[in-house]
């Protein structure tokens, strides 16, 4: 069982000159497949759970069931609630037990962000609960919202004033990702995200991974992001396996019958993510 934290596991990561992957799950068996891989890859691993997941299954199933295969783990595994926007939701999951949290507040103005972020930290520091925040924004659309402007890059200032502001723990900066499958290839803003990362000290965090190429990936983290976040590809390789197996097996499939298979192919993808961010051996 892990006893180390996420700030200490992200510290470790940004003293090793690698990243922590960060899944997003949706059900027992994709959370599965990021641990078994997580496991077979001998590397630390965050399971985000999405407030679009408590629609169909509870905060409290969905929360329980991830801390405990953290528990099982021989690898650290932290849940994290995944973008957020709300306070209330996020104090929710801390009363639960979610070690970490995010409140995005990045659709708000800067004094609004602050004030959320704020509120958030203040209650989940009292309970030894890591915050993350964001700065600027995330284009594309999905279950985080959607953003389709120019002004998506963070601004160095607003970020210095959000942290120093709030005390929060780590921040998602808008360096040009998208949330979804990219249409064309992603241009990443390395200049701003190494003006910010030279400007605050704590880390920096990755949104939309999926479809940003590997090389693009690991020169961000050498210029100070510690957390990359998955979740489009994760979906899709699970769903479209779901699909193959099922056509493949016909009528009146079991759940069992089907499973395995497609939790390999998912675990391949998670393989391939932890090789991207050069964290297999760090657990």
């Amino acid at each position: 069982m892990n006893t180390k934290t996420l700030k200490q596991l992200l510290q470790e990561a940004d003293a090793g000159g690698y990243a922590i992957n960060a899944f997003n799950f949706t059900d027992v068996w994709d959370m599965l497949s990021i641990v078994e891989a997580a496991e077979e890859e001998k590397a630390p691993v965050i399971l985000m759970a999405h407030p679009e997941n408590f629609t169909q299954e509870s905060m409290g199933i969905c929360g329980a069931m991830a801390l405990q295969a953290a528990k099982e783990a021989s690898v650290p595994v932290i849940l994290h609630l995944d973008h957020s926007n709300s306070v209330d939701v996020c104090k929710a999951a801390i009363d639960f037990g979610f070690p970490s949290v995010m409140i995005d507040a990045s659709a708000h103005p800067l004094e609004e962000n602050i004030r959320r972020v704020k509120e958030v930290v203040d209650y989940a520091h009292s309970a030894g609960v890591f915050v993350e925040a964001e700065m600027g924004r995330i284009k594309g659309g999905g279950i985080e919202g959607g953003y389709y402007g120019k002004d998506f890059l963070a601004q160095v200032s607003d970020c210095v004033a959000l942290v120093e502001s709030t005390g929060v723990d780590s921040l998602a900066v808008g360096i040009g990702t998208a949330h979804g499958f990219y249409t064309e290839k992603p241009e990443l803003n390395f200049e701003r995200l190494a003006e910010i990362n030279e400007s605050v000290s704590i880390p920096l965090v990755l949104h939309g991974g999926t479809g940003v190429p590997r090389e693009d990936v690991q020169k961000g983290i050498k210029r100070g992001l510690n957390k990359i976040n998955v979740g489009t590809c994760i979906a899709a390789t699970y769903m479209n396996g779901m699909r193959d197996e099922l056509i493949r097996f016909g009528e009146n499939a079991f759940t069992i019958d089907i499973v395995g298979p497609v939790k390999e192919r998912v675990k391949a993808v998670v393989k391939d993510w932890i090789g991207v961010c050069m964290s297999a051996g760090k657990a």
